[in-house]
């Protein structure tokens, strides 16, 4: 198992951060996803490359600003995916965002990380 890790300074307060991250259904900061659909705790969307996708959400604590999610079926045969996005304030105008992923078989750790890394230029476009 593979774990990934990124860490960027955000210049904007923690909340206003958290308030992209937090909202579930929101896809405007990920350019490979057009649509998010809820059902429950779980997310379902088409990615652009990989197809459908479910994820569960496992935790969205406001008052530590964190959010933790699963992929639970995906087009490709991952064994583990668990990945934790926790937003800490380093004064009122900046913020750090610590986003971990947890993927098995490694073979897919490349594939992810460019994801992530998509997706936090995409946090940077609308923050």
């Amino acid at each position: 198992m593979k774990t990934l890790k990124e860490e960027v300074r955000f210049n904007c307060p923690a909340e206003e951060l958290w308030s992209v991250l937090s909202d579930v259904g929101r896809c405007d900061w990920v350019p490979t996803i057009d649509e998010i659909t809820l059902e429950g705790d779980c997310r379902h969307f088409e990615m652009t490359g990989m197809g459908q996708i479910t994820e569960k959400i496992l935790k969205q604590d406001h008052a530590n600003m964190t959010l933790q999610y699963s992929a639970i079926q995906t087009p490709a045969p991952i064994e583990h995916h668990l990945a934790t996005m926790q937003i800490a304030p380093l004064n009122d105008q900046e913020c750090m965002l610590n986003w971990t992923t947890e993927i098995s078989p490694d073979i897919f750790a490349d594939g992810i990380h460019q994801g992530m890394l998509v997706s936090i230029e995409g946090i940077k476009k609308i923050i």
